[in-house]
């Protein structure tokens, strides 16, 4: 009997650091939110997540990069806020590279997966 199923192989990507993840899509979300909104307030908001830990992620991120990727801002007449520093640009852009490598090699193996 000719069984027609399909399968799909999926792939979740991290990015690995001497103390263990450092940059997954949950960050790459936070910094593009930070990008979008200007401010990790605003950011953590747009998450439903709490400030401290989108505090907290920033800190850690910045401290286990090679150079900051997020930047305070001091406040002024508007109030603080951030900014992404052009390694923070990078992190997102080489994240999505890539992922979309891995995506199309794993779609590419797909095809000729039988059971």
């Amino acid at each position: 009997m000719e069984n027609n199923k399909k399968y799909s192989i999926e792939v979740r990507l991290w990015i690995e650091e001497a103390d263990g993840p450092f940059l997954g899509i949950g960050k790459i979300w936070l910094l593009e939110n930070i990008r979008k909104t200007g401010s990790i307030t605003n950011a953590a908001k747009e998450m439903k997540m709490a400030y401290r830990q989108a505090w907290q992620l920033v800190e850690e991120m910045n401290q286990r990069a090679e150079s900051p990727l997020v930047e305070k801002l001091l406040g002024g007449k508007g109030g603080g806020g951030a900014k992404l520093t052009e390694a923070g640009k990078k992190a997102i852009t080489v994240f999505y590279e890539i992922e979309k490598r891995i995506k199309d090699f794993a779609q590419k193996e797909t095809q000729n997966l039988k059971f």
